[in-house]
């Protein structure tokens, strides 16, 4: 048994769907019934104003993602509530949502701690951005048709020079998303790993390679053409300069998500990627 004293409930609202106003009113209404306070989130919050027992999210996977960004360091347990197809991290059905909600206050349930990444910028010796990451941290080209080079490190180490469209270091929740399509593999959640992916890769012998999470992945650039970024989350950009580092490391905060005891990792790779269908 867990224990979650719930009084205040945090509600993050994704893009409107249809039916998704009567949902926030139905949540609303619970929440009244169970004398539990309710503040709506907007998604572009920038952080959490206020505090919270539990998050629910109402979306899809970036709207999960954004709750990462809102929740930061704080390690508020979150409920992801899918509107349409099962997702990989919002894995509770609508049908699902109520009984959550009750099994919470009845302190049933189970938590999933993903682990996350930190990435910084240094400038001239300088860190000038620090970000975390649920999904992956990626390096890449916007507008050109150039390749880049790119220096890799790993604990000081010289790994290789690249030369491809860029570099995405995802971690075991993020193997499954933009990595998976550049061709990286799928590396199951409980494990502590960050997954390296090279996008189109000059040298077809450049192969995605996986290393311990308390590894410091450091990316160099010597020359950068125009419109280079690194993204966070596929949320957040920030433009490079020549001889920019970027450094990536496991946070020291997990991602905290209750997980549905009717379902399993297995069961959600089998439908999102289609497996055993002809």
């Amino acid at each position: 048994m867990n224990e979650l004293e719930l009084n205040k409930l945090g509600v993050i609202v994704g893009p409107r769907k249809p039916g998704m106003d009567g949902v926030v009113l139905k949540l609303e209404q619970w929440c009244n019934e169970h004398s539990v306070e309710c503040n709506l989130i907007p998604v572009d919050a920038q952080d959490l104003d206020g505090s919270a027992d539990l998050i629910v999210v109402l979306g899809g996977d970036g709207t999960m993602l954004a709750a990462a960004r809102i929740v930061g360091d704080r390690e508020i347990p979150v409920v992801g509530v899918n509107f349409g197809f099962l997702g990989y991290l919002t894995d509770f059905t609508l049908d699902e949502m109520f009984t959550a909600l009750d099994s919470v206050r009845a302190g049933r349930f189970e938590v999933d701690e993903r682990m996350m990444l930190e990435a910084a910028i240094v400038r001239k010796g300088e860190r000038i951005i620090l970000r975390r990451a649920l999904n992956d941290v990626v390096i890449n080209k916007a507008g050109t048709a150039r390749m880049i080079e790119l220096e890799c490190q790993i604990n000081d180490a010289y790994v290789n020079q690249f030369r491809a469209d860029g570099m995405i270091v995802a971690t075991p929740t993020g193997s499954t998303a933009y990595s998976l399509s550049a061709g990286g593999p799928i590396v199951h959640p409980s494990l502590s790993a960050i997954v390296l992916t090279p996008i189109c890769p000059h040298m077809l012998s450049n192969r995605p390679f996986v290393v311990s999470s308390d590894s410091v992945v450091t990316i160099t650039f010597k020359h950068v053409i125009k419109e280079v970024r690194l993204t966070i989350d596929g949320q957040h950009a920030v433009d490079l300069h020549s001889d920019d580092q970027i450094e990536v490391r496991q946070s020291q905060s997990v991602f905290s998500m209750l997980r549905p005891p009717n379902r399993n990792y297995f069961e959600v790779l089998r439908t999102k990627l289609k497996w055993g269908t002809t």
